[in-house]
């Protein structure tokens, strides 16, 4: 179950941030992480609560997060796909975009 979980995970991240090659890299160490820290948990309750979270964070990952993305006209656009239909989406504005563009730098 846990490798289930783990590879649900790594194909929602390359999913939402495919062509993000830093946040692809950074969200896979991550997972892997959270994974390891937990590898010796034996007790079925917390086993099953874990791959619960799991479960949610894979939820969200596909459901919630949308990259933006940089047009020719210098802004950035957001195309959510139908597996965020109903969810409400939080699009920052163009500053933060740029901002998070140039890894923070003003």
């Amino acid at each position: 179950m846990a490798m289930i979980a783990y590879r649900s995970l790594i194909r929602a991240t390359r999913k939402s941030f495919a062509g993000d090659t830093v946040m692809l890299k950074e969200s896979a160490k991550e997972i892997r992480k959270r994974f390891e820290e937990s590898r010796h948990v034996t007790s079925p309750t917390e086993i099953q609560r874990l791959l619960d979270e799991a479960r949610e964070a894979s939820h969200f990952i596909s459901t919630m997060i949308v990259q933006a993305k940089l047009n020719e006209r210098g802004g950035y656009e957001v195309k959510p796909t139908q597996e965020h239909a109903g969810a409400t989406l939080d699009i920052p504005s163009e500053e933060i975009l740029r901002k998070s563009a140039q890894g923070g730098k003003d």
